[in-house]
């Protein structure tokens, strides 16, 4: 009997000296165990422009907010990952995630034939309409022919550059850096009207004082797809197998268990997830 309880108090002092020198392995033997829940196990650095609200934007306090960054740590939650979220100006994100900067882009970045030959794409996350705006009173008409001539403003590298220039071949196209100087120019007068997603100009522009004297003007768009695309998605590397699937995974998940409706709804009074 008391050589059993030698034994088993030389093991217990061999483990417990193990555990101490290896405390990985003991979080892990906690883990299986069930009284230690797994840590996240690998890092994602997301990208996105900081300039989109309520979609991405930096807060009076240097802080990154909006649906998409709670979207991108509820994500990373449901993957056991930690979320590293970093801003890339619009036009250089496909570029810079090439180049291996970040590994996704989530910047209300709309998925379309011509960036499918560049990158992968999720599943969508959110879709929604696209609109003109213009200054209350305005009698454009909205047609290829009403609008020859007019100065509209757009964010650059945009599906609604390439709505514009296909089925509005004779406006006069002013390019912009971020969708907020678009919306300076319409004030200043130096534009008839913008064109970008809608959602993004009712919060962005139309419930701020700045505009209060403009209005959404002709229909909504979500056609042509080829232009418009099919919804916004995470952006990623092509062959990246497994951060495909997991993002594949992780969307359908927080759609399933409400956590994607709750912080819908911290923005939007509709589902912006879309048809």
């Amino acid at each position: 009997m008391k050589k059993v309880l030698f034994f088993l108090v030389v093991v217990i002092a061999a483990a417990g000296a193990y555990f101490y020198i290896n405390p990985n392995e003991f979080s892990r033997l906690k883990q299986w165990a069930g009284f230690e829940k797994a840590s996240p196990t690998k890092t994602i650095r997301i990208a996105t422009e900081g300039a989109y609200p309520p979609f991405n934007y930096i807060d009076a306090t240097g802080q990154l907010k909006g649906f998409e960054i709670d979207l991108a740590q509820a994500l990373c939650q449901k993957m056991q990952a930690t979320c590293e979220i970093v801003t890339q100006d619009w036009d250089g994100l496909i570029p810079a995630l090439l180049a291996k900067k970040f590994d996704v882009i989530m910047a209300g970045m709309s998925i379309t034939q011509e960036r499918l030959q560049r990158v992968d794409f999720s599943d969508k996350y959110l879709n929604t309409p696209s609109r003109f705006v213009a200054k209350k009173g305005s009698d454009f008409e909205i047609s290829a022919s009403g609008l020859a001539g007019k100065r509209v403003g757009v964010q650059r590298a945009t599906i609604h550059e390439n709505f514009l220039r296909k089925l509005f071949p004779q406006a006069e196209i002013v390019l912009y850096d971020t969708l907020d100087n678009s919306f300076l120019d319409l004030i200043g007068g130096r534009v008839d009207l913008i064109l970008a997603d809608s959602v993004a100009v009712n919060d962005g522009f139309l419930k701020t004082t700045n505009g209060q004297n403009y209005a959404f003007i002709g229909p909504s768009y979500t056609e042509p797809k080829d232009i418009l695309g099919n919804g916004v998605g995470a952006a990623m590397r092509k062959g990246e197998t497994e951060l495909f699937k997991s993002f594949n995974e992780a969307i359908k998940a927080i759609r399933a268990d409400g956590t994607y409706k709750t912080i819908n709804d911290r923005y939007f009074d509709f589902d912006v997830f879309g048809q």
